[in-house]
């Protein structure tokens, strides 16, 4: 194997976090801000990139970076070594309430498509790059735009999603759609696109986007009920305007309408 090979285990139910084991000498991967603990004897170290690219020298420190500038996501990751003599443990958590999933890349033909900010932490050697869309509309209207995340190697990689995530299995040819915004990631073999919702009344007053993603298989496809964007549109719709103003003020039903809903302030 290229990547390292570790053990984990996942704790939690609504606010998860996935505790790696680390033999002597072997590394995990993470984005910046999922760190929650470690066991004494683990260096923690910031490297560019993922780490795939460390022994390209400097222009392959330099490629590995600036593949996640086009992702939006930092120049930067951090390794944590297990520098000891026995096993060691360290622990990252998801950022909001959903649920980890841990990825073999090994068993996926070694690669996986997954939304921008789905990437948790992987095994040192798991590479994660970027993945083009190459059909417009998917780019324009797919809600991850032109660019998704790509996870390749024979490592484990570890994604989160909000809410409950479902797992479904495509036949040849089978056809699945799904909210753009739900969906997670899926294995390199779905043919996946946008296809318009259709007719006025769905478009004008459905209230549920314009686009379907439409994945076809064979494949894997792993599904989210609860995307960052819906739970942070439904908290700024929740909060207080400007000023202390309650979302009820200028209703027709003004006060009233807080103490119908229970926003009794």
């Amino acid at each position: 194997m290229n990547a390292h090979e570790i053990d984990y285990q996942i704790f939690g139910e609504e606010m998860q976090f996935v505790e790696i084991e680390l033999d002597p000498h072997e590394s995990v991967v993470a984005e910046s801000g999922s760190f929650m603990m470690m066991d004494s004897g683990i260096e923690m170290a910031t490297i560019f990139g993922d780490g795939s690219g460390q022994t390209e020298g400097v222009l392959g420190k330099l490629f590995s970076a600036g593949k996640r500038l086009l992702t939006g996501e930092s120049l930067f990751m951090t390794v944590f070594t297990n520098r000891d003599f026995g096993k060691k443990h360290v622990s990252f958590a998801s950022p909001y309430p959903g649920r980890i999933v841990p990825i073999d890349l090994s068993n996926n033909q070694g690669k996986f498509i997954c939304q921008k900010d789905a990437f948790l932490c992987a095994a040192k050697g798991v590479s994660v790059g970027i993945e083009f869309s190459k059909k417009l509309g998917r780019g324009l209207f797919g809600g991850e735009g032109f660019i998704m995340q790509k996870l390749e190697g024979d490592g484990l990689a570890f994604v989160h999603a909000g809410g409950t995530i479902t797992k479904k299995e495509l036949k040849a040819g089978e056809v699945l759609k799904v909210d753009t915004g739900c969906l997670v990631g899926f294995t390199q073999e779905v043919n996946y696109d946008i296809e318009f919702v259709g007719g006025i009344k769905n478009t004008l007053f459905g209230g549920e986007g314009l686009f379907f993603a439409s994945l076809q298989g064979p494949g894997t496809v792993y599904i989210q009920s609860l995307p960052f964007s819906r739970l942070a549109n439904r908290v700024l719709a929740s909060a207080p305007r400007v000023g202390g103003k309650s979302k009820g003020e200028g209703s027709v039903l003004g006060g009233l309408g807080d103490l119908l809903d229970g926003d009794n302030y």
